[in-house]
């Protein structure tokens, strides 16, 4: 009978030592091997297989995934790099080697997940998959209606505009906004355009999970949450294709600046 073989980025993120996507770096850099080989990407391997990343022996694991929902106080790097200050491993010391899913911005505090399973890593972070992060945002000026609806139709920043989203006034100076994509710094970026300053921001929550501990603990997630939220990403795309941006977004970009060009207004395109 035939083993059954699987791409070695893939027994890495099993194995818990790292994520997919980091495995694929080590690969390229030339720090894993197999049986003493260096391999390409895409190399399939076997439970026979030895292999090493940095001479380290690693192994494919039969024990349960580790799943934790951190708030990430202000201050803490998103980083596995451990020489890094204050880096988020180093701050949970969990007697498990943990990464974290995604990232949070040194100077924002909130949820965050951090495992031990590389596959279920990439699902969660496929823009296109329409995963939802909810944020509490201060600013450092009143909110008008105006912001609000900007915020929520799309504002233009790093060459694209972004998704429409929810947004919802909390008080005078915060707000709460749902997104669906992560591009770099996003929510600071947005805000920033419309002549705002954010002064705090915290997430509360991605998907099906809700931030309920306090600033800088962690817990296990239940395995009922878990069982929901492998139902709610089982859709999302593991292909690379998928973390791609949509054709149609320099479109999108053209028609929102005609709509905002008074030059365009005045030939009366629209």
């Amino acid at each position: 009978m035939e083993e059954n073989l699987k791409r070695l980025n893939k027994f890495i993120g099993e194995t818990g030592f790292c994520s997919r996507r980091e495995a694929d770096k080590y690969i390229e850099e030339g720090r894993v091997t197999i049986n003493g080989v260096v391999p390409e990407l895409g190399t399939k391997v076997g439970s026979n297989d030895e292999v090493r990343i940095d001479g380290k022996l690693i192994h494919e694991k039969n024990e349960k995934h580790v799943y934790l929902a951190f708030n990430k106080p202000v201050g803490i790097e998103c980083t596995t790099n451990l020489e890094v200050r204050n880096n988020i491993v180093d701050y949970i010391n969990y007697p498990k080697r943990i990464f974290p899913i995604g990232r949070l911005d040194k100077a924002s505090e909130g949820l965050i997940f951090m495992t031990n399973d590389g596959d279920i890593v990439n699902k969660i972070l496929r823009a296109r998959n329409n995963h939802e992060k909810e944020y509490t945002v201060t600013v450092n000026k009143p909110i008008t209606d105006r912001f609000i609806q900007r915020m929520g139709n799309g504002v233009p920043i790093l060459d694209t505009i972004t998704r429409k989203c929810k947004v919802e006034q909390i008080s005078k100076n915060i707000f709460k906004i749902v997104l669906t994509q992560g591009l770099n710094r996003q929510i600071r970026r947005m805000c920033e355009y419309l002549g705002y300053e954010v002064t705090a921001l915290k997430r509360i929550r991605i998907i099906n999970i809700s931030l309920d501990v306090p600033v800088g603990r962690y817990r296990d997630l239940t395995d009922a949450e878990i069982k929901e939220l492998n139902e709610l990403i089982e859709p999302s795309s593991k292909t690379e294709e998928a973390s791609l941006p949509k054709a149609e977004a320099p479109k999108r970009r053209t028609e929102f600046i005609k709509k905002n060009d008074p030059r365009f207004k005045k030939r009366g395109d629209y």
